[in-house]
């Protein structure tokens, strides 16, 4: 019984990591890269990097949502938060806002949250286990 419980609240840190950070990928797969972009020109970063954008918010929130390549998929997420962060806020979105919590709070839940399933794995309701290595 307690390992059912593990497993579903692994399930669940899934469906909420994955799941909602499809919507962000959506969203700029709908209305373009343009400002990821920007914002690393912006940073003297290489353009070419927009592509992690995708990478980490459709490609890697499906795995991450359906339970395949689950670790890696998660430390991608997590690469893209550290990237939104930066490129975003800087050390600025470290102040707090109007609500009393720091600027990049939502961020900070992504990457601690992918962190999280990174270590923990993607449990029993995944589509894709594999028992040794980053893939389970």
């Amino acid at each position: 019984m307690k390992q059912i419980k593990i497993d579903l609240g692994k399930l669940l840190l899934r469906v909420g990591v994955g799941g909602l950070m499809l919507f962000h990928g959506i969203f700029k797969m709908m209305h373009g890269y343009q400002g990821i972009r920007d914002l690393l020109i912006a940073k003297g970063l290489p353009e070419l990097l927009w592509i992690g954008a995708f990478v980490g918010e459709v490609i890697g929130a499906l795995c991450v949502l359906l339970g395949i390549f689950t670790r890696i998929s998660a430390l991608t997420i997590a690469i893209v938060m550290v990237f939104s962060i930066y490129l975003k806020f800087g050390m600025g979105g470290f102040e707090l806002g109007k609500s009393g919590a720091p600027l990049v709070e939502l961020n900070l839940l992504y990457l601690f949250s992918a962190l999280a399933i990174f270590f923990v794995g993607g449990g029993r309701y995944a589509l894709y286990k594999r028992e040794t290595g980053l893939m389970a």
